[in-house]
């Protein structure tokens, strides 16, 4: 599989940004090391474009008439190799040259019909939408591997999504614009499509995971057969007797959860590393219960579920990003590997340039938008940590508002996903 396209700008005119884009995207195209037929186009723009979504896909799709589907969706910023665009006007562009038959386009509009068997998915998806857990949990389930990628549109005003499936193997699409607001979007692939996902986490441990032994919807009273606020102030070491000391420390804390048809062996929680493995859900603390003991988080609780407090950890998050990546290129790195390839990588300019060698042909990234270059130190640092541990691929994404893994709504997270040859 040859490396897909890929470009990015930042211009306060769509118009310029979207010309650098394409002028980027066709340079590679004249290169033998990169796709020259791509039919599938990943787009994510800034909420700075979101009123011109429709005016920015309608000019890109005019320019590049080969590629007929399209998907995408607006986010606070956007990711390329090395780079991310925080509050600016800017857009990122891939280009996916993959078998027609391997993959399509879905939309609410024109939603995934029993015709195409897949495998696995990337979906995009309005926050607002009602019972959002479950459609994502509803779509993974309609995959073989049960396992989609993906997140949630985030927009400090109007909030959209790409789709178009233009080559007519989608029924229903008609005339429909390819914009679309609500509901879940995105690419199903097939299993032909040679795919490999992973999740890091972004928060540390503070104690180790107890059991849910009584719960009322959204409020945890009893862990482990204790109070559970009790437990938790004893974790914190504050009391409510200094309220405004134990409120700052509760406002730091967030809970990590562990359904617990995800309680398998393999991965239970809080590893033996003192990390959080991909299993675990971070939810926020939205309210204390005095009278009841308890403590009220942002998701639904069930009692079984295993939870564990935890705080936002840079170090941690940096850490658990590299190791996504070093497993990755570990498992892509063939025993053997051709002279030619190695004599390529070895090159003083491998560290600037993609190759096909590296097993890669593109990469999508959605990124929390609590994370992001300021929370790993400095601007784009997440993208050079990516860079440094994966090596240079032709990647674009997205920091969202929630991501999408597996078949659950994650939180503070990364979703790392390559297209492998």
């Amino acid at each position: 599989m040859k490396l897909f396209p890929y470009g990015h700008a930042t211009h306060p005119q769509w118009e310029m940004a979207a010309g650098l884009v394409l002028a980027q995207v066709r340079g590679q195209m004249s290169t033998p090391a990169y796709a020259s037929s791509p039919t599938l186009a990943l787009l994510y723009i800034t909420d700075h474009f979101a009123d011109q979504a429709q005016a920015i896909l309608g000019h890109l799709s005019a320019e590049l008439p080969e590629v007929t589907d399209w998907s995408g969706t607006v986010g606070i910023g956007v990711a390329a190799n090395n780079a991310e665009y925080f509050d600016e006007p800017a857009l990122v562009l891939m280009l996916c040259e993959l078998p027609t038959d391997q993959y399509r386009v879905f939309s609410g509009v024109a939603p995934l019909g029993l015709g195409f068997e897949a495998h696995t998915a990337l979906v995009h998806a309005d926050a607002n939408t009602h019972d959002l857990g479950e459609l994502i949990e509803e779509m993974a389930g309609r995959t073989d591997s049960g396992y989609v990628f993906g997140g949630l549109s985030a927009s400090r005003g109007q909030s959209m999504q790409f789709a178009v499936g233009g080559d007519g193997n989608i029924k229903g699409q008609g005339a429909a614009s390819g914009v679309f607001k609500g509901g879940l979007s995105g690419v199903a692939f097939g299993e032909g499509i040679a795919l490999m996902s992973r999740v890091t986490q972004g928060c540390l441990p503070l104690s180790k995971a107890r059991k849910i032994t009584a719960a009322d919807h959204n409020v945890v009273t009893e862990l482990d057969g204790e109070p559970a606020l009790d437990l938790m102030l004893k974790e914190l070491n504050v009391s409510l007797d200094a309220p405004e000391h134990a409120l700052e420390a509760v406002r730091a804390t967030l809970v990590g959860l562990v359904h617990p048809a995800d309680q398998i062996a393999e991965r239970r929680g809080v590893s033996r590393m003192g990390r959080f493995g991909s299993d675990v859900i971070v939810r926020h603390i939205i309210g204390l219960d005095p009278g009841r003991r308890g403590i009220a988080v942002s998701d639904r609780l069930e009692i079984g579920m295993q939870l564990s407090f935890c705080q936002r950890n840079v170090q941690a998050a940096r850490t658990d990003l590299v190791r996504i990546c070093a497993e990755i290129r570990e498992e892509l790195e063939p025993e053997e590997m051709p002279l030619a390839a190695v004599n390529a990588l070895a090159a003083s300019e491998a560290e600037a340039m993609p190759h096909p060698a590296r097993g890669i042909a593109g990469a999508i990234y959605v990124s929390c938008s609590g994370r992001g270059g300021p929370h790993f130190g400095g601007p784009s640092a997440e993208l050079q940590i990516i860079r440094r541990a994966l090596g240079d691929v032709p990647l674009v994404g997205f920091f969202a508002a929630g991501e999408i893994a597996r078949n659950h709504l994650y939180g503070y997270t990364g979703v790392l996903t390559v297209f492998t040859g």
